[in-house]
């Protein structure tokens, strides 16, 4: 940890006064989608809009319902983002104007690269009763914003225990530990569950700036208390921060180098102008070839809303 003349840092008072300059609390928003379930949306807010390329963050679940009720999203586009999806309980299947067609189980991510465009769809199989994921949005950069779509699935991510909590890596480097899963920009994905009531000391990249959210239960980092309806969130700069997590509940970290670019982020597309976001618009309407057609899905495509005249840039 850097010094800093306010504060004498090897006092405990002194260097917890000095971490909480770095460290705030954000509300999140909840809504309903499909039948029944409740997602947290924690990114994009008013308050922060990215941490690092992390651009979106949907937490999904838990949820139960009846064989046959479950989520069912139709054909929809995107562009100039990486759609990472991290599955806790149940199952999904994910399909795609590429010809992926890919259930997705519990413990394993699924990530799909948008960039000049592509189409997909996630619907829950017909006898699946539970879901629990989160899905976030990696903003790419500008230099690979227009690449060819992609989609990758990663059945196994590696862990390391610490500490008495379980970290699954989900992207990036952590405790020498290297997530498999192939993101653009220096990334970090974590879930820490817990084993045991337990307090840890986690190594931060103080070139990061960093978002911790809970996923079951409640947590405290660096005393600040995490919960369902809030996320933490700390500003470059820090080398560790303490986690108090209580045995089998459940946090997600993300975090980043902050991105190098503003983005417009609107419906399901990030551009940098109102024009690439206009085409994008007009081209899935138009039922461009820029974003292919799904045939096995019977049901139908979801529309396009009308771009709203005021666009604000987000970093």
């Amino acid at each position: 940890m850097s010094n800093n003349n306010d504060y004498d840092i090897s006092d405990s008072k002194d260097c917890e006064t000095y971490i909480n300059q770095f460290i705030q609390d954000f509300t999140i928003r909840s809504a309903e989608i499909g039948k029944g379930t409740i997602i947290k949306r924690a990114l994009p807010s008013r308050q922060k809009r990215l941490v690092g390329a992390w651009c979106f963050l949907d937490h999904a679940g838990p949820v139960s319902f009846p064989a046959g009720d479950g989520l069912d999203v139709g054909p929809h586009p995107h562009i100039g983002l990486q759609t990472f999806t991290w599955m806790i309980e149940g199952t999904m299947m994910h399909t795609d104007s590429l010809g992926s067609k890919q259930l997705i189980r519990p413990k394993q991510v699924n990530l799909m690269t948008a960039g000049h465009g592509i189409s997909h769809t996630e619907v829950a199989p017909d006898t699946e009763t539970k879901m629990h994921a989160a899905q976030l949005w990696i903003a790419l950069p500008d230099d690979k914003r227009d690449m060819q779509p992609d989609f990758q699935h990663y059945p196994e991510l590696p862990t390391v225990v610490k500490d008495q909590v379980e970290f699954t890596v989900l992207v990036g480097d952590f405790l020498d530990t290297v997530s498999p899963v192939q993101v653009h920009t220096p990334l970090l994905g974590v879930d820490l569950t817990a084993q045991a009531d337990t307090k840890t000391r986690i190594p931060l990249n103080p070139k990061f700036e960093y978002a911790f959210m809970a996923l079951e239960g409640t947590a405290r980092v660096n005393g600040h208390e995490l919960n369902a309806d809030n996320m933490v969130v700390l500003e470059t700069g820090l080398t560790e921060i303490e986690v108090e997590i209580n045995s089998a509940n459940r946090v997600l970290l993300i975090g980043g180098e902050p991105f190098e670019s503003p983005i417009l982020l609107w419906w399901n597309f990030v551009g940098r102008t109102r024009e690439d976001l206009d085409q994008a618009r007009e081209d899935w309407i138009n039922h461009s070839t820029r974003f292919g057609e799904i045939p096995d899905y019977q049901g139908k495509r979801l529309e396009a809303p009308v771009l709203p005249e005021q666009m604000r840039a987000s970093k």
